[in-house]
């Protein structure tokens, strides 16, 4: 499925793992990424942009399996991003290699204060750099995005001579990067209004933009920069990012399902026209957003857009009282469309293998043996507990399973001891990296707290935990909970996550998980032990 330029439809370019990912604490490791990967092909974004190359042989190995595995010819385009250099550039292009449909996704810097500070270059200096390198992409392969960095603060005419230099040069796509933040709707219009006005040959390319939420404002500039010629839309998942996080794929594209008798006209269409105006299957939203959300340990908050807990939530009784009369009087769409359906029970006790395998394909879960083992394991377990099992038990199952943190330590026991005149005690074992087992206790403030200070007793790494956070999957004192921590070492940060009907067990399980990230990162060399261990409290 290659994209090709088209006046009549919005490209949905996801960046959940680039960009995405350098949000702190999203670190995905290459089987994680793989994981969202299939899940965006689902959803049906046009690209994905899946690393940066040359960062680090993590992000090549990264890039090249999501191309081999998922950028297929029917599949989206695989993307990787390379700084105007030709080391970046000839990484991007190999990692590509195995992709039906890749694109190499360039950038340089085009503000002054960028140019003076960062760079140290003339303006004239990175209108040559971005020539040859847009050429330089261009010799290794057919798609070639180029963006001028700081483009929202960038003097426009100058700016109009890079884009037509670099699309001159190959670029099939020019994107425009509000790096951080800073314009308002109106004005991000009329930027890209000037560019369609100004760069003679910009019909050659495709025109995308790009935007972080620092004044919470990304995606209502990307809808205003959609009615002045803006085709491509680059996002992320939950809108996560660096800072504040980038415009959010459900926003927009809901944004567009919603209003598109609004948006029709200005993409040559009859107002009334019922045709989508992306290719984003709506109904995979609400599993994508889970899926992101508990892999990178980054929670969705309740009042979030389209995806939030409480977006289809109604208190107020005469709110209450409208929709049960109509559902239109206070929903604007309906929860379905975005694939949250109700809380309908499918799987009991005694349901076979064949069927928990049949309910998770319907559920768009495709396991690998391994882990359908495992899945099915938990699902068991879960059935001896609960005597109705739901969809969402079923997905924080699945979600649980499919994390691939690598297993150094694994949690064999735990067990508290804790009440309002007793002393909470937690009495940990644990498996090692080389197979011992040790056996550990300690006291705390509450049964978490003694658990986490028993491991790190055991364990022996130093951490700061910076967030503890706990979820209901469903309702009744039977229900699944999610527990989501993330640990600080250094200037890096590491998330952990685990579900369990026992909120100790997930919660101890949540910490090894995040531990064992960490661990994994010291043993490989990424990160320099700490010369005094402070391993902080809970």
């Amino acid at each position: 499925m290659k994209t090709q330029p088209q006046k009549d439809r919005i490209i949905i370019f996801d960046t959940t793992l680039r960009d995405g990912e350098q949000c702190p604490g999203a670190t995905l490791n290459v089987d994680e990424k793989l994981v969202i990967a299939r899940q965006l092909a689902r959803l049906g974004v046009d690209v994905i942009e899946a690393g940066f190359p040359f960062a680090s042989p993590g992000d090549f190995e990264a890039v090249s399996r999501i191309a081999q595995i998922v950028g297929t010819e029917e599949g989206p385009i695989i993307c990787g991003l390379a700084r105007s250099t030709r080391p970046d550039i000839q990484a991007a292009a190999e990692a590509l290699k195995p992709a039906a449909h890749g694109r190499i996704h360039t950038f340089i810097a085009t503000s002054d204060i960028h140019l003076q500070y960062k760079l140290k270059k003339t303006r004239e200096e990175v209108l040559a750099i971005a020539g040859d390198m847009v050429a330089y992409a261009k010799s290794l392969i057919d798609d070639v995005e180029f963006s001028p960095e700081d483009a929202g603060r960038s003097d426009p005419e100058f700016l109009y001579q890079v884009l037509e230099r670099a699309i001159a040069a190959g670029a099939t796509t020019i994107n425009i990067p509000d790096t951080v933040g800073y314009t308002t709707p109106a004005e991000f219009g009329a930027l890209i209004r000037g560019i369609a006005e100004h760069v003679p040959n910009v019909d050659q390319a495709v025109i995308s933009v790009h935007g972080h939420n620092d004044l919470g404002l990304a995606v209502a500039n990307f809808l205003e920069a959609v009615k002045y010629g803006a085709r491509q839309l680059e996002c992320t998942i939950n809108g996560i990012g660096e800072r504040a996080g980038n415009a959010a794929l459900e926003e927009l594209v809901m944004a567009l399902h919603v209003r598109r008798q609004y948006y029709n006209p200005f993409l040559g269409r009859p107002v009334d026209s019922e045709a989508p105006l992306t290719r984003i299957d709506t109904r995979q939203i609400y599993k994508t957003s889970r899926l992101v959300s508990n892999l990178t340990g980054l929670l969705v908050q309740p009042n979030k857009a389209i995806v939030g807990a409480n977006a289809f939530a109604h208190e107020s009784g005469i709110h209450q009282d409208g929709v049960l009369k109509h559902k239109l009087t206070y929903e604007i769409m309906d929860a379905q469309s975005i694939g949250l359906t109700d809380n309908q029970i499918v799987l009991g006790k005694h349901s076979g293998r064949n069927a928990f395998r049949t309910r998770l394909k319907e559920l768009g879960f495709e396991l690998s043996e391994q882990d359908l083992n495992k899945a099915f394991l938990r699902f068991k377990e879960l059935a001896d507990k609960k005597k109705e099992i739901s969809d969402w038990d079923l997905e924080a199952i699945v979600n649980d399973e499919i994390q691939q943190a690598p297993e150094l330590f694994r949690l064999e026991r735990v067990q508290v001891s804790c009440g309002n005149s007793t002393c909470p005690t937690a009495t940990v074992t644990l498996r090692t990296p080389e197979g011992q087992e040790l056996t550990d206790a300690a006291i705390g403030t509450g049964p978490v707290d003694a658990v986490y200070k028993a491991v790190n007793r055991l364990v022996q790494v130093p951490n700061e935990l910076i967030e503890f956070s706990v979820q209901s999957v469903t309702a009744g004192i039977d229900a699944i909970g999610e527990v989501t921590i993330r640990l600080r070492y250094g200037e890096r940060i590491f998330s952990g996550h685990a579900a369990n009907t026992d909120i100790i067990v997930a919660s101890a399980q949540a910490y090894i998980n995040a531990l064992n990230r960490l661990y994994a990162a010291l043993k490989s060399g990424t990160l320099k032990l700490a010369a005094t261990p402070a391993i902080a409290e809970v």
